[in-house]
């Protein structure tokens, strides 16, 4: 295969700031500290900034550091990043993203991992890095013949990318929100051609599986009886995920008539999400520069993804995951996870206290979990929020299962 660099179009970026320049804003009084959504002032500054002082090029030359491929899996178009290992015997690792992710997310832990020794390492627990865009979430072009794309079809999708098309007997997979689900697949499906996976929180593969997949606190009431704190952290998880999820399932499309139009509205909708569920402290900004916030939003503005990304949400709901066997552990390949307290579920408290939650509840029955570890810093966006931490849970769980 030829390396493919990333390349958008004069024309593209000139369309992009014309719209930016025609932005109407909305009447947003008295929403300086969020709590209506996303402010107007803020988010007019990002735009302003978007229109006249981004440097896209500069984001586009940074991506095209690394080699990129097109290729066709199945008839779907696939987008890959690669970066090649350095070491003694580096094994392929597939990288899954999530939303709002793009495959950028993964930037940060990219050459760690692909050549640990320069950054302090052992090499030999080097890898070959594949970072893919998920089908519909940016390049290589918007995603068309595919309108029942879901998790556990891209997984399939992934494997024959690896095995068929890359040609490996055997990788190894991590993955995040929506990649966290696809890994899980993977692992699932095809346990015995994979070393093992590493994925972020966990979720079971049936989490959008059943009537009221929308509903983030699955079904779990408010009771007076419950702790002040359980009740409260419910509704701030609520708070984080309710909309989102709710849109996303049920109303996905609607959304999307204004968000394809609308670079402004597009960014509102992702810088919202990217905000609630970085662990930020209230600065938004010390998690993600501008810079990167609008490197993010313009991979999904100029290939006009919004709306096939959203689909996955609809999708996992309207084809529901359906397991390959009735085995136990249902996920059987050697599994490591890496938690966040920032995402801690109601009643749990510390690093140690999710572990120990993890080990002692439903989701543990799902996972052949060979390394679980939390982490007090970091949000949603694991490895790109601490991906130090990232980087050393992943190459914990693989040492040991290495050719």
């Amino acid at each position: 295969m030829t390396p493919t660099p990333i390349h958008v179009p004069d024309e593209v970026l000139d369309d992009l700031r014309a719209r930016l320049a025609l932005t109407r804003p909305p009447l947003d009084e008295g929403n300086e500290d969020w709590s209506y959504g996303v402010p107007a002032g803020y988010l007019g500054e990002l735009v302003a900034y978007w229109q006249d002082g981004f440097d896209w090029r500069k984001a586009e030359a940074a991506i095209n550091a690394y080699e990129h491929y097109r290729v066709d899996v199945a008839g779907v178009p696939v987008h890959f990043l690669r970066k090649p290992g350095r070491g003694p015997r580096p094994i392929p690792l597939l990288l899954t993203h999530g939303w709002p992710w793009t495959f950028w997310h993964w930037s940060k832990v990219i050459d760690p991992l692909a050549d640990p020794a320069a950054f302090g390492g052992d090499p030999a627990d080097a890898f070959d890095v594949l970072v893919p865009s998920l089908p519909g979430f940016g390049f290589p072009d918007p995603l068309t013949g595919f309108p029942d794309v879901n998790f556990w079809k891209v997984a399939d999708l992934w494997h024959t990318l690896m095995t068929e098309t890359l040609g490996y007997a055997k990788y190894a997979a991590g993955g995040c929100d929506i990649g966290g689900i696809v890994t899980s697949q993977l692992g699932h499906k095809y346990a015995g051609e994979l070393y093992g996976i590493h994925i972020g929180s966990g979720l079971p593969l049936d989490f959008f599986t059943g009537p009221r997949a929308w509903d983030f606190a699955r079904n779990r009431p408010l009771t007076e009886d419950q702790p002040a704190d359980v009740r409260a952290r419910l509704v701030e998880l609520d708070r984080r995920s309710a909309a989102h999820l709710a849109v996303h399932v049920l109303d996905g499309a609607t959304l999307a008539h204004g968000l394809s139009d609308s670079p402004a509205g597009l960014l509102a909708w992702l810088l919202e999400r990217w905000n609630a569920w970085s662990d930020n402290g209230g600065d938004l900004e010390s998690v993600f520069t501008r810079d990167d916030l609008l490197t993010h939003a313009t991979i999904y503005w100029v290939t006009n993804s919004i709306a096939t990304s959203m689909r996955y949400y609809a999708n996992a709901n309207r084809y529901p995951w359906t397991p390959a066997h009735d085995r136990t552990p249902v996920v059987e390949a050697p599994a490591g996870l890496t938690l966040v307290t920032y995402e801690n579920p109601p009643g749990v408290h510390t690093a140690e206290d999710r572990v120990r939650a993890f080990e002692t509840g439903p989701q543990a029955a799902w996972f052949n979990a060979v390394n679980v570890t939390a982490h007090e810093h970091g949000g949603h966006f694991i490895p790109w929020e601490n991906p130090g931490a990232w980087v050393d849970d992943l190459r914990r769980t693989f040492r040991d299962r290495r050719p």
